[in-house]
């Protein structure tokens, strides 16, 4: 059966959201500072439906939140489970493959109204264009959503640039600092297409055209933010998805195409050499981004349909809409990585770390040791090669469960075979925990079953664990809280992950006002540190409980018994280099070998920016009026 058509515009959506009982209009008046996040994260908290704000202060535009906070609201936009899109995007490539004319008649049938929609289509009379305005951002309903911010930002970007020679397009999604009427800041991160644009503009000393387009149809949208390989382009990926083109005309004060069904249309220039001072930001790592010199947007113009709705969403510590997001894209795209490489079964990046922080893969491992070959392939594919934790397991392993990774490393870990560390190398420009933006260091984690091939050809199995490991006690979890004085709580995960909350953020010493110059000759003395460093020592560990291969220090806002808080809480905390640690680590020539049990202090440290928190008296003015927003 062909799939329906999708929507064509987020007003369109909006409209079967309400009336599939999956959108709640809020009629009294709210505050676009912080008053706005703070309820639709509580509401997205309490399974709560799409939110349409329809009398923000300051603006005469309704506002749009939430819109795609939970798998009902995804699979509507796309009229299908993003899995089984996945499905039929693997099952197309690998039955056109090769290229016969039978094999594409048989692949594109079922998927004939997809692919058609993947064509591109212009049109001279955009409703994006319907009105043509002078720039004035501060007539529309941008939010600042959280209290430290460096001022408002557009939340739901698409982002359209051009490249300057080649003409391709690409759409990205990098937030939008608001520094006045017609100026904004515009964040390209590393690795990202509008960046490498920009770039190239900037080598040719001439302006970058660009067009934002706030409020788009789903499909869009989930192109926008999905991490397609670089020259895909997202206008025909969002055409697949919707089963229709994506419309497109010709700017109105510029001379590239824009999204001729958006809601709104910001049209203007990036200039060469320009730089201002962007952030902070509270962004999906749950902390603020630290403020840095960035590109400026100058707006020549404002186009918007006749009745328009600006859209946004909220940021912050997980779960936020971009779990929804995000696992929407990558149950659609994961598949694609089995075809470059045969032996993956499956990829998953975890929402709880932030997407980039932590990476499950499943693989059939054919040959001894090709499972951290494929480890390191990832880590230096396109997005992935951000990612500061990877953990490869064998196929049998369900990579999307946390606790499923954590006993395939109970059964399957050694660190002298099974860690493999790599530094200076390039990380998520959010990523804060090197103290040096875009570098970092990652590590790679092999918790496949091993086999080992003899010349022969044979296979055996794999050694017995260290000495070191076998030395492991046999102590109850209950007694870990007495080995120091400064352990108010512990948990122990799947009999290997000892997770050990540490009073104090750290411990001042001489160097710490100077850790950033001086990082990677003398790293912060934290209390966590210490703490770590005393557990995995070899005096220690006969202390640990049986089988303990991670002990993980982590602050104490983090809540040790909810895993989702357990993951935020180690993976955006710690730097691979810097804060990991073993009982024993011998260098020979210029390799290390490491035994014994792993350690990594992830407690928050000096020159971290701070979690993101509604401030108590935001949360306690929106409880007193939730029943007037419409709640019950």
């Amino acid at each position: 059966m062909a799939p329906r058509k999708g929507f064509d515009t987020l007003s369109e959506f909006i409209t079967t959201l309400e009336r599939e009982g999956q959108l709640r209009r809020v009629t009294a008046e709210v505050d676009p500072y912080l008053e706005a996040s703070a309820i639709a994260i509580r509401s997205m908290m309490e399974g709560g439906p799409a939110l349409l704000f329809e009398n923000i202060r300051g603006s005469k535009y309704p506002l749009a939140m939430n819109i795609l906070s939970s798998d009902r609201r995804v699979e509507l936009a796309l009229g299908d489970h993003p899995g089984e899109l996945g499905r039929q995007l693997i099952h197309l490539v690998e039955e056109m493959l090769p290229p016969k004319p039978s094999n594409i008649f048989k692949a594109a049938s079922p998927l004939f109204s997809r692919l058609w929609g993947a064509r591109g289509s212009h049109t001279q009379s955009a409703q994006s264009q319907q009105v043509i305005d002078s720039p004035d951002l501060s007539k529309l309903p941008i939010l600042t959503t959280w209290p430290d911010d460096g001022g408002k930002f557009i939340t739901l970007p698409e982002v359209f640039t051009y490249d300057p020679l080649t003409k391709k397009r690409n759409i990205g999604m990098y937030r939008i600092h608001v520094f006045g009427p017609d100026e904004t800041g515009i964040h390209w991160q590393i690795q990202k297409g509008g960046g490498f644009h920009y770039r190239q503009a900037e080598m040719l000393n001439q302006p970058l055209e660009v067009a934002v387009a706030v409020g788009t149809d789903p499909a869009l949208l989930l192109a926008t933010i999905a991490p397609l390989p670089e020259g895909i382009d997202e206008a025909m990926f969002a055409g697949f998805l919707r089963g229709s083109p994506t419309v497109m005309s010709r700017g109105k004060r510029i001379g590239i195409d824009v999204p001729a069904n958006a809601e709104f249309v910001l049209e203007g220039i990036v200039a060469p050499n320009e730089r201002r001072l962007e952030g902070p930001f509270g962004d999906h790592f749950g902390h603020y981004s630290h403020a840095g010199m960035f590109p400026v947007f100058k707006i020549k113009a404002i186009t918007h349909r006749t009745n328009p709705i600006f859209a946004a969403t909220v940021v912050g510590k997980p779960p936020m809409e971009d779990k929804w997001l995000g696992d929407a894209t990558q149950l659609i795209l994961g598949p694609l990585a089995k075809l470059t490489h045969p032996e993956i079964k499956d990829v998953w990046a975890f929402y709880e770390a932030g997407f980039h922080n932590l990476l499950g893969v499943a693989t059939n491992q054919r040959y001894a040791k090709e499972a951290m070959k494929t480890a390191l392939s990832l880590s230096t594919d396109g997005q992935l090669s951000l990612t500061k934790c990877l953990i490869v397991a064998s196929s049998g392993v369900d990579n999307r469960d946390f606790r499923a990774l954590l006993r395939a490393l109970r059964d399957n870990f050694d660190p002298r075979y099974d860690f493999l560390l790599l530094q200076n190398v390039p990380l998520d420009t959010l990523d804060f925990t090197s103290y040096t933006m875009n570098l970092g260091s990652k590590m790679l984690l092999d918790a496949t079953e091993k086999m080992m091939t003899s010349a022969s050809g044979g296979n055996y199995p794999a050694r017995q664990a260290s000495e070191l490991l076998q030395q492991v006690g046999t102590n109850s979890e209950a007694s870990i809280t007495s080995m120091d004085f400064r352990i108010v709580d512990s948990v122990v995960l799947e009999g290997v992950l000892l997770v050990v909350k540490v009073a104090g953020a750290y411990k001042s010493d001489e160097n710490a006002a100077k850790h950033q110059e001086n990082q990677f000759t003398h790293p912060i003395v934290t209390a966590g540190r210490e703490v770590v460093q005393k557990l995995v020592s070899e005096a220690m560990i006969g202390k640990l409980p049986k089988g303990i291969k991670i002990v993980a220090a982590v602050s104490e806002d983090v809540n040790l018994h909810k895993d989702m808080e357990v993951i935020w809480g180690i993976f955006t905390r710690f730097d691979a280099a810097r804060d990991v640690m073993f009982t024993r680590s011998t260098l020979t020539g210029i390799s290390t070998i490491h035994e014994g049990v792993l350690g990594i202090d992830a407690t928050w440290k000096p020159g971290y920016p701070n979690p993101c928190e509604i401030p108590d008296e935001i949360t306690a003015r929106v409880d007193s009026r939730w029943r007037e927003f419409g709640f019950a």
